[in-house]
């Protein structure tokens, strides 16, 4: 069994991933243009290829920043590559779309990024791994020692329903409004290494894990653990991948302060000796299909006692109590976005309103992309 090295960052620093898919101008439906806009990018912007990713489908683009201290930092950085995507896309007649899927489309019309790794996931996971039209947004803390990570990630699964009710942007698939607030949820977790993370007690036993799956061949790298939460130890972070597509720079800064406060201050209550509070499996699997079905209107389980309360009125006392963190952090403006998302209501919401008044699957899709100006 091999040891796997987790490289501590000394401070708890910040990195985002904002997934995009590409949607055509004129049809709303989705364009499989991002060989096109790689192609752009690499001759008027060589600077940026490191900030701009593929990913499996060429509909898709991903935005990421560099190593950032703050949330205001880390909104700035995607604010000045998305910039430059912008003006692009423009040129190649597409859109931005940043919700965790898209209403219409079909995907037996989407083409694979080229790739030995790509084309090896289609092969093995088939119809599930073809029906992989989600967007989603990730975002990594610092964290200073290995001994940190499992139970801090195993207690952040009790905000689970928390991040996926209030970045749930994901109703509507092939044509139909699914009655989920996050369908991205439910589909992703179909791959055989996506879904919620395993929780373990010690180190040794994640290795052994890791061990275990490289020896009969169901990963082949790391990074082929798709948890929704996981450790990143190459770069030393936790890596929260609980987030539907987010449709806009407010409700994105919102929900990344959100996840930096939840994680430093579980870090910081471990490192004073606390044991952290966690829930049985069972009971976090309960709670993310809760707030994948119901999203801000989830009645969640709140702890191993299964007392149970709706999403925002334990979102508003948890928004209390991170304020001394986010002050600390310097996102206490950022942080106050949760609760406009709380009053003035989701994506999925917004979405199925669109929908309601107009009874147009591409008015929905506008209605998104609209969000991101």
């Amino acid at each position: 069994m091999s040891p796997i090295e987790f490289d501590g960052s000394p401070t708890p620093t910040l990195g985002v991933e904002w997934e995009f898919a590409l949607t055509d101008k004129v049809t709303g439906d989705l364009s499989n243009s991002a060989a096109a806009l790689f192609a752009s990018v690499e001759e008027h912007h060589p600077e940026r290829l490191g900030k701009i990713h593929k990913e499996l489908l060429r509909n898709t683009v991903e935005l990421v920043t560099g190593v950032c201290r703050t949330t205001g930092e880390a909104v700035a950085d995607l604010t000045d590559t998305l910039g430059v995507v912008r003006v692009l896309t423009e040129e190649l007649g597409v859109d931005l779309y940043g919700a965790g899927t898209h209403p219409f489309a079909e995907y037996s019309t989407q083409l694979l990024t080229e790739g030995h790794r790509y084309a090896e996931l289609i092969e093995r996971t088939q119809w599930w791994g073809r029906q992989m039209l989600i967007w989603g947004v990730h975002v990594h803390v610092g964290i200073s020692h290995r001994d940190k990570v499992l139970p801090i990630l195993d207690s952040l699964l009790n905000y689970y329903p928390h991040l996926l009710a209030l970045s749930s942007s994901s109703p509507m698939w092939a044509g139909q409004d699914t009655g989920y607030a996050s369908n991205r949820a439910m589909m992703f977790q179909q791959l055989p290494t996506a879904g919620l993370p395993f929780q373990f007690e010690t180190w040794d036993q994640f290795e052994a894990f890791v061990a275990d799956q490289k020896t009969t061949g169901i990963i082949d790298q790391l990074n082929e653990i798709r948890w929704d939460i996981r450790p990143s130890p190459h770069l030393g972070t936790i890596e929260v991948r609980v987030c539907d597509g987010m449709t806009n720079l407010g409700e994105l800064s919102a929900i990344v302060a959100l996840i930096h406060c939840l994680v430093v201050d579980l870090d910081r209550r471990f490192s004073a000796g606390e044991t952290l509070p966690t829930m049985a499996p069972w009971l976090v699997q309960e709670n993310k299909w809760r707030a994948a079905r119901y999203g801000l209107d989830a009645i969640v389980i709140l702890d191993g006692q299964c007392r149970e309360e709706l999403v925002t009125d334990d979102l508003h006392r948890l928004l209390e109590r991170l304020q001394p963190i986010a002050r600390d952090l310097g996102c206490v403006d950022e942080l106050a976005g949760v609760e406009r998302i709380i009053a003035q209501g989701a994506s999925y919401q917004r979405q199925r309103a669109v929908y309601r008044d107009t009874h147009s699957m591409r008015d929905v899709v506008a209605s998104v992309v609209s969000e991101l100006d």
